[in-house]
């Protein structure tokens, strides 16, 4: 609990203070590995908010969604409670990237002895935590709501 408080006060004392030059281009990953429709719900409304202060400053910024473990259910086309949500932020949004974990999905299929489809938003990625890992190593701002 007390991460998560620390983790919002430092993404809001980020958001308040004004970029020292505009024109910058930022890039953001955004962390799920829970299935918590709440949790989904929050990383969207950062992702939502983090892109309209940057435009609002002038600023660039890409962002991604990475999801592995329980977390894949976000990108799951039979599962996902938030799937209406990612379908319009994708059309909002030509910034945002969703990247569902392949390990992952290949074990949910395996567990469930079916076709495990995904959003059409989703793209597969071999690791969810590697793909992390190569994104930050890139210097991408790191997010686990």
């Amino acid at each position: 609990m007390f991460k998560k408080i620390l983790v919002a006060m430092t993404v809001i004392i980020g958001l308040a203070v004004p970029a020292f030059a505009e024109g910058q281009h930022h890039r953001v990953a955004f962390h799920v590995d829970q299935n918590d429709p709440k949790l989904m719900n929050l990383t969207l409304n950062n992702v939502q908010n983090v892109s309209k202060y940057y435009e609002s400053i002038g600023d660039t910024v890409e962002i991604e969604v990475v999801a592995y473990g329980p977390g894949l259910h976000m990108f799951r086309a039979d599962t996902s409670p938030v799937a209406d949500r990612i379908a319009t932020i994708s059309l909002e949004l030509d910034n945002i990237t969703f990247a569902a974990c392949g390990n992952t999905h290949r074990k949910m299929e395996a567990q469930s002895g079916n076709t495990v489809t995904l959003l059409v938003e989703a793209e597969m990625v071999p690791s969810g935590v590697v793909q992390l890992i190569m994104l930050q190593e890139q210097g991408w701002a790191y997010i686990r709501p």
